[in-house]
Protein backbone atom coordinates (compact mmCIF):
# COMPACT_ATOMS: atom_id res chain seq x y z
CA UNK A 1 0.00 0.00 0.00
CA UNK A 2 1.14 3.77 -0.74
CA UNK A 3 2.43 5.77 2.05
CA UNK A 4 -0.39 7.87 3.20
CA UNK A 5 2.11 11.02 3.45
CA UNK A 6 5.18 12.14 1.83
CA UNK A 7 8.72 12.29 3.46
CA UNK A 8 10.72 15.01 2.33
CA UNK A 9 14.55 15.11 3.63
CA UNK A 10 16.06 18.67 4.50
CA UNK A 11 19.52 19.66 4.32
CA UNK A 12 20.20 18.47 7.47
CA UNK A 13 20.93 14.30 6.85
CA UNK A 14 17.96 11.98 8.67
CA UNK A 15 15.88 15.85 8.94
CA UNK A 16 12.70 15.09 6.94
CA UNK A 17 9.20 17.28 6.27
CA UNK A 18 6.72 14.78 6.79
CA UNK A 19 3.69 16.02 4.59
CA UNK A 20 -0.12 14.72 4.80
CA UNK A 21 -1.80 13.66 1.66
CA UNK A 22 -5.69 14.24 2.75
CA UNK A 23 -8.26 12.21 1.32
CA UNK A 24 -10.94 14.75 0.86
CA UNK A 25 -14.82 14.90 0.66
CA UNK A 26 -17.74 17.45 1.71
CA UNK A 27 -17.18 17.13 5.30
CA UNK A 28 -13.66 17.91 5.21
CA UNK A 29 -10.81 15.51 4.92
CA UNK A 30 -9.10 12.48 7.01
CA UNK A 31 -5.52 11.95 7.20
CA UNK A 32 -2.59 9.44 8.64
CA UNK A 33 -0.62 11.20 10.63
CA UNK A 34 1.46 8.49 11.47
CA UNK A 35 2.74 4.80 10.29
CA UNK A 36 5.28 2.80 11.87
CA UNK A 37 5.28 0.75 8.65
CA UNK A 38 5.12 3.05 6.45
CA UNK A 39 8.30 5.33 8.70
CA UNK A 40 10.17 1.84 8.80
CA UNK A 41 9.75 1.19 5.23
CA UNK A 42 11.82 4.68 4.81
CA UNK A 43 13.97 3.91 7.04
CA UNK A 44 12.87 5.91 9.63
CA UNK A 45 12.14 4.81 13.49
CA UNK A 46 8.76 4.30 13.52
CA UNK A 47 8.53 3.14 16.96
CA UNK A 48 7.37 5.66 19.92
CA UNK A 49 6.94 5.45 23.26
CA UNK A 50 5.25 9.07 24.30
CA UNK A 51 3.37 12.15 22.96
CA UNK A 52 4.08 15.08 24.65
CA UNK A 53 2.00 18.54 23.75
CA UNK A 54 3.47 22.52 24.78
CA UNK A 55 1.14 25.56 24.65
CA UNK A 56 2.39 28.94 24.23
CA UNK A 57 0.30 32.15 25.52
CA UNK A 58 2.64 34.50 23.76
CA UNK A 59 4.02 35.03 19.73
CA UNK A 60 8.18 35.05 19.97
CA UNK A 61 8.49 32.35 23.04
CA UNK A 62 10.99 30.29 22.29
CA UNK A 63 11.56 26.66 23.30
CA UNK A 64 15.13 25.00 22.78
CA UNK A 65 17.71 23.78 22.18
CA UNK A 66 17.06 20.64 23.82
CA UNK A 67 18.14 16.55 23.57
CA UNK A 68 18.70 13.82 25.34
CA UNK A 69 22.43 11.78 25.02
CA UNK A 70 22.50 8.17 24.51
CA UNK A 71 21.99 6.14 25.48
CA UNK A 72 18.76 7.60 26.10
CA UNK A 73 18.57 9.67 22.40
CA UNK A 74 15.22 10.26 20.65
CA UNK A 75 14.00 10.86 17.67
CA UNK A 76 11.24 13.40 17.96
CA UNK A 77 7.98 13.79 14.94
CA UNK A 78 7.14 17.62 15.73
CA UNK A 79 3.98 18.69 14.64
CA UNK A 80 2.13 22.13 15.28
CA UNK A 81 -1.69 21.44 16.17
CA UNK A 82 -2.88 25.58 16.57
CA UNK A 83 -0.79 28.56 15.19
CA UNK A 84 2.11 28.53 13.79
CA UNK A 85 5.72 27.81 15.13
CA UNK A 86 9.28 28.09 13.14
CA UNK A 87 10.90 24.60 14.05
CA UNK A 88 14.42 24.17 14.06
CA UNK A 89 16.83 20.86 14.39
CA UNK A 90 20.78 21.18 14.54
CA UNK A 91 22.99 18.52 13.99
CA UNK A 92 25.07 17.38 16.65
CA UNK A 93 26.44 14.09 15.28
CA UNK A 94 30.18 14.88 15.11
CA UNK A 95 30.67 11.81 12.50
CA UNK A 96 27.42 13.20 10.61
CA UNK A 97 28.21 15.10 6.94
CA UNK A 98 25.52 18.10 8.29
CA UNK A 99 27.56 18.08 11.84
CA UNK A 100 26.13 21.57 13.03
CA UNK A 101 24.40 22.62 10.09
CA UNK A 102 20.52 23.24 11.03
CA UNK A 103 17.52 23.06 9.56
CA UNK A 104 13.86 25.17 9.88
CA UNK A 105 11.08 24.76 8.38
CA UNK A 106 7.73 26.76 9.42
CA UNK A 107 5.09 23.85 10.93
CA UNK A 108 1.07 25.48 10.95
CA UNK A 109 -2.31 24.21 11.91
CA UNK A 110 -3.20 25.03 8.21
CA UNK A 111 -0.20 23.30 6.62
CA UNK A 112 -0.51 19.83 9.14
CA UNK A 113 3.50 19.00 8.10
CA UNK A 114 5.74 17.58 10.96
CA UNK A 115 9.15 17.72 11.19
CA UNK A 116 10.84 14.22 11.77
CA UNK A 117 14.09 14.76 14.26
CA UNK A 118 16.62 11.74 14.02
CA UNK A 119 18.51 10.95 17.57
CA UNK A 120 21.78 13.43 18.26
CA UNK A 121 19.98 16.27 16.63
CA UNK A 122 19.27 19.36 18.69
CA UNK A 123 15.47 20.54 18.38
CA UNK A 124 13.93 23.40 19.31
CA UNK A 125 10.69 26.07 17.87
CA UNK A 126 9.70 30.11 18.01
CA UNK A 127 6.18 30.76 18.15
CA UNK A 128 4.94 32.49 15.33
CA UNK A 129 1.27 33.44 16.59
CA UNK A 130 0.33 33.49 20.21
CA UNK A 131 -1.60 29.99 21.22
CA UNK A 132 0.42 28.10 19.69
CA UNK A 133 0.30 24.60 20.12
CA UNK A 134 2.87 21.97 19.56
CA UNK A 135 2.37 17.72 20.01
CA UNK A 136 5.22 15.61 19.66
CA UNK A 137 5.96 12.07 19.41
CA UNK A 138 9.40 10.64 21.18
CA UNK A 139 11.29 7.10 20.80
CA UNK A 140 12.49 7.16 24.45
CA UNK A 141 11.03 7.70 27.65
CA UNK A 142 12.56 11.16 29.57
CA UNK A 143 15.34 10.62 30.96
CA UNK A 144 16.39 13.60 33.06
CA UNK A 145 19.64 12.78 33.52
CA UNK A 146 20.34 12.79 29.80
CA UNK A 147 18.87 15.47 28.99
CA UNK A 148 20.91 18.15 27.65
CA UNK A 149 20.79 21.66 25.80
CA UNK A 150 22.63 24.34 24.01
CA UNK A 151 22.07 28.01 23.68
CA UNK A 152 19.68 28.81 20.84
CA UNK A 153 21.63 31.73 19.69
CA UNK A 154 24.95 29.94 19.74
CA UNK A 155 27.50 31.19 16.55
CA UNK A 156 28.75 27.61 16.30
CA UNK A 157 25.22 26.80 14.80
CA UNK A 158 24.21 30.28 13.24
CA UNK A 159 20.47 29.57 13.28
CA UNK A 160 18.92 32.59 11.61
CA UNK A 161 15.11 32.71 13.32
CA UNK A 162 12.66 34.66 11.49
CA UNK A 163 12.94 37.17 14.80
CA UNK A 164 13.78 37.70 18.04
CA UNK A 165 12.58 35.56 20.77
CA UNK A 166 10.74 37.97 23.73
CA UNK A 167 9.82 34.91 26.02
CA UNK A 168 12.74 32.01 27.22
CA UNK A 169 12.76 30.11 29.90
CA UNK A 170 15.81 30.71 32.51
CA UNK A 171 17.05 27.38 31.91
CA UNK A 172 17.19 27.74 28.20
CA UNK A 173 18.87 31.32 28.30
CA UNK A 174 21.47 29.76 30.65
CA UNK A 175 22.64 26.96 28.41
CA UNK A 176 26.46 27.05 27.62
CA UNK A 177 27.71 27.64 24.41
CA UNK A 178 28.35 24.53 22.26
CA UNK A 179 31.80 22.78 22.78
CA UNK A 180 32.94 19.49 20.04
Amino acid sequence: MASRFDLTPTSVDGVHIVALKPIRDDRGHFARSFCSRDFAEAGLCGQFVQGNMSYNHEASTLRGMHWQDAPHGEVKVVRCTRGVIFDVAVDLRSDSPTYLKWTGVELSADNAHALYIPEGCAHGYLTLTPGAEVHYLVSTFYAPTHERGARWDDPAFGILWPESPRIISPRDQEHALWTA
